[in-house]
């Protein structure tokens, strides 16, 4: 199979929680860069949980952990959310957010989402209106990650706070399905969907036209 679209498919044609959420966004990406080598990037993700694997503390409490994950990504590494150029394609793009360590909420999301895999730290994306986040899956946790922010820790306060920031208008209470898990499938289809609006807004109706057979596919 060299059609990314076919492998795509076949990596999404599973259970929920066996997909791999990295290969399949990085298939993705081959749309953009059809060459692209995806074992040297789910190698490169590996390093990086190796890396935090190794510093965590003895004692596992979960914001211990994202602090040690949150010291490794973005003090070290450097990551960081791409507020200047927050439109460009390749913020949408794995591959691209590795490299240069900059992106959007939904894919540093995905890196964020694979180091925690990969340490069995299970966490999962909220896809909050306008905005993404990731929380720790633990019966009752109510802490969130902002990984757009420099993984700042919020609570639910501070999500109703980011939100009416995002939206411009009073939210006096937050409805508590905005802050409901999402499943890696919905992760996918929403990376789809943005790319799909910056081609169309550039415009580049070309590649939109090639997201949009995609998303069609998809979600049939």
């Amino acid at each position: 199979m060299n059609n990314p679209l076919d492998r795509f498919l076949v990596e999404i044609d599973r259970e929920d929680r066996e997909i791999d959420l990295s290969k399949a966004a990085l298939y993705i990406a081959q749309i953009e860069y059809p060459d692209l080598d995806i074992d040297r990037y789910l190698k490169a993700l590996g390093l990086m949980s190796a890396e935090v694997a190794q510093r965590l503390p003895e004692t596992l409490y979960p914001l211990k952990v994202i602090q040690t994950i949150n010291q490794y990504l973005y003090t070290d590494l450097k990551f960081h959310g791409n507020e200047h150029d927050y439109y460009n394609p390749c913020n949408s793009f794995l591959n691209d957010v590795i490299d240069r360590r900059t992106g959007i909420p939904i894919t540093l999301a995905v890196i964020y989402l694979d180091i925690a895999k990969q340490i069995d730290f299970p966490m999962v994306g909220i896809g909050m209106p306008g905005h993404f986040l990731i929380r720790p899956n633990i019966e009752d946790a109510e802490i969130f990650v902002d990984v757009f922010d420099r993984g700042e820790i919020l609570f639910i306060e501070d999500c109703r706070q980011k939100l009416m920031n995002i939206y411009q208008q009073d939210i006096p209470v937050l409805p508590p399905e905005i802050l409901q898990p999402v499943t890696n499938r919905q992760i996918l289809l929403r990376i789809l969907n943005n790319l799909q609006s910056i081609y169309l807004n550039q415009p580049d109706f070309d590649r939109a036209l090639v997201i949009k057979n995609w998303i069609e596919i998809f979600i049939t």
